[in-house]
Order: structure tokens, then sequence, then C-alpha cells
């Protein structure tokens, strides 16, 4: 994965250019993608070990059939906003209510959301919520009649770890917010795709060796591990082709 590093002197162009461009009626198109995995040239994917539905370590062989996650509140922060609040103009809101993510275990991104007519300007960061639903929460009731399984829970996995078919849930609730490096210059009429990459092939790797989902769920001895990999498997990139690599 490449990795860029913003530098102040990039800083100061991004903000010179959301001045410049942060004018009414100068909009673009903006999607918002997900990925676990990069599209690989041919000759490096058959030298290529495990996928993001595949880990294997040891003896040990998990395959991830599907990995479903609650969020909520997605939104495109600009360089200048100090925080995404309620109805802070700055921050462009793709999702506001709860929302279902399967997210794809092919290689390349799969587009989510989307937004026709965001301001040209600089963004620096995306925000978004992995969210427990809660019945309590009026705006999480109408999710959670047409998502019953998802009840107080965020993200559900489902596979096999050695043979044996798993289910593993989890009630994580945490905001995650992803800077975008280099800053996200969107100018009038273009179109841009940011990637949200979840690397779901390290969620259940304990010491670098895989174990049970099912050891992860609810008071099991790999809860607190497990969370802490998801919270820290999230990143983003402005992923133009959609191959889940930001090159």
């Amino acid at each position: 994965m490449k990795r860029n590093h913003v530098i102040p002197v990039v800083l100061a162009a991004a903000l010179a250019a959301c001045t410049e461009a942060n004018t009414p009626g100068r909009n673009a198109a903006v999607q918002v993608s997900f990925a676990t995995q990069a599209v690989t040239p041919p000759l490096a994917a058959s030298l290529a070990g495990a996928v993001s539905d595949t880990i294997v370590t040891g003896t040990d062989t998990l395959i991830l059939s599907s990995v479903e996650v609650v969020l909520r509140e997605i939104e495109l922060k600009r360089v200048e906003t100090p925080d995404c609040v309620p109805d802070n103009d700055l921050c462009e809101k793709f999702e506001a209510g709860p929302v279902l993510v399967s997210l794809p275990l092919t290689p390349g991104a799969e587009q989510r959301f989307g937004l026709d007519s965001v301001p040209a300007a600089s963004y620096r960061e995306i925000e978004l919520d992995v969210h427990k639903p809660d019945d309590g929460d009026p705006q999480d009731q109408a999710f959670i009649a047409a998502n019953p399984d998802f009840a107080a829970i965020s993200i559900r996995v489902r596979g096999t770890f050695n043979g044996q078919a798993f289910e593993f849930t989890s009630d994580l609730d945490v905001e995650q917010k992803l800077p975008l490096t280099p800053v996200l210059v969107v100018a009038q009429s273009t179109s841009i795709n940011i990637t949200v990459f979840v690397d779901v092939g390290t969620w259940f790797l304990v010491n670098a060796v895989v174990v049970d989902p099912a050891s992860a769920n609810k008071g099991g001895p790999n809860e607190g591990v497990v969370k802490e990999n998801i919270k820290n498997s999230f990143r983003a990139f402005e992923d133009d082709d959609r191959s889940g690599s930001g090159d």
C-alpha cells in the first residue's frame, strides 16, 4: 500500500485552493466506496498469500463469507472545519441515519454512497460512525425494524474456522476520523471517488496468529483485542479508479 505524507507546503497549497474554490455554484460529484482488498496485477496475484477473505497461519484457516457493518453520519470535513456537528455547513453529509454496509471481499472498491453537488473546496478528513443501533433512539427504530438481527450490534461476520461455521458479532460503537492524505482537492465539475479501506484480514489476528472468531464474541477471551483490531483497520484515500490501492 502506497503511503503519502502531508507536509506544510502541501497543506498551505490546499488551504489556498480551498479559498479560491469555495465559491457558490461550483460543485462536483463525490462518491464513497468501500474495499477490503486491492486490485492486484495477475503475476503478483499468483504469488500472493492470504487475501482478505482467507487468512491462514500455521495449520489454522479462517474463511470469511460475509462482513456487515452498521454505519451512520458519514461526513466529509473541509480543511478549515474543526469538527462535524449538526447543521455545520462546512461538512458534506453522505449518510445520516444508520445504514447496513456489506463489505466487498473481492479485489477493488464498490461504491456505496454519492453526492452530486459537493462544493469545490479542500477536504482533510472523512468521518463515519461504526454504530450499535439502540431501540430507544428514534433515529434507529426504523433501521432495527428493517434489520432486526442488528438490534444492539454493529458488526456481523460469518464464515468458517478450520472448516467449522461461525458467526461473530460485536457491539462496537466508535467514531472513526479518517484523514485524507494528501488533502483531497475537489475542483469544479470533477468526479472523485473516496475509498474507505477496511483491512478485515487483521481483525482476528492475535499476536500474528489467526484465532477462532467465536472467541471474540461478547465475553470471550479475545473480545477486547479484536475490537481494537477493528478500530485500527479503517483508512481512507482518493481512489478514482476504485482499485482499492489509492495509487
